[in-house]
């Protein structure tokens, strides 16, 4: 069982690791020093996750509550994921990736030049959306996002994974801003992606000089 002295001394490494607590409940310590709470559970056969917020702000006690508050309505049947955001958008429409992302793209249109403004929403259309887009924003973790930038490196286009990373980082911006999300996956990955390509460099074309020949003129 995981106790607050652990939680406090757990120090940061190269890569996400967790501290686990009970019944689903751990803490993510994650390389840039973030701990954040997390519950795994089992829905219809998916696996899933909930997220309770950073450590120290929200302590030990509250996680172990809301945990057992999902529990029970797993018990009774219900998804706590979907309940819980119900409840957070007031029973009203979900924020999906979609949704938040052309809200975003509608705020920014006007400062760039309507050739850009049309490149970024297309390339959302056709390489974010059919794979992220009808997710409920808040709950996208940066595997996800990952798997997405990596499927556009493997085709070769490097600097497009790299401005579609972009996208989605600041389309989560907007997110928090909003607090429909809590952090932003998008932002630590950008030292994940693969690096440009270097370019070759290419000789100068110099005009050779024939070497002299060392033929000494005839004497007189």
């Amino acid at each position: 069982m995981l106790t607050d002295v652990k939680a406090r001394k757990a120090a940061p490494g190269e890569k996400d690791y967790k501290l686990t607590d009970e019944r689903g409940l751990f803490l993510l310590v994650r390389p840039n020093g973030s701990k954040l709470w997390r519950m795994k559970y089992r829905f219809a056969g998916k696996e899933k996750l909930l997220s309770f917020g950073a450590y120290p702000e929200v302590s030990l006690s509250e996680p172990r509550e809301r945990r057992d508050a999902a529990r029970r309505a797993l018990r009774d049947g219900g998804d706590p994921g979907a309940e819980r955001r119900r409840a957070r958008d007031g029973g009203g429409e979900t924020h999906t990736f979609e949704s938040v992302a052309r809200e975003w793209h509608g705020l920014q249109k006007g400062r760039w030049v309507p050739v850009h403004a049309e490149d970024v929403l297309r390339s959302l259309e056709r390489v974010v959306f059919p794979k992220l887009g009808a997710r409920p924003i808040g709950d996208l973790e940066a595997h996800e996002i990952l798997a997405l930038l990596r499927a556009i490196e493997k085709r070769g286009s490097i600097e497009t994974a790299k401005r579609i990373r972009q996208r989605i980082s600041a389309v989560f911006v907007l997110a928090i801003s909003k607090r429909i999300a809590r952090d932003n996956p998008a932002a630590m990955l950008e030292h994940a992606l693969l690096p440009k390509p270097k370019r070759a460099i290419l000789p100068s074309n110099r005009r050779r000089i024939p070497p002299h020949t060392g033929i000494s003129p005839p004497s007189a």
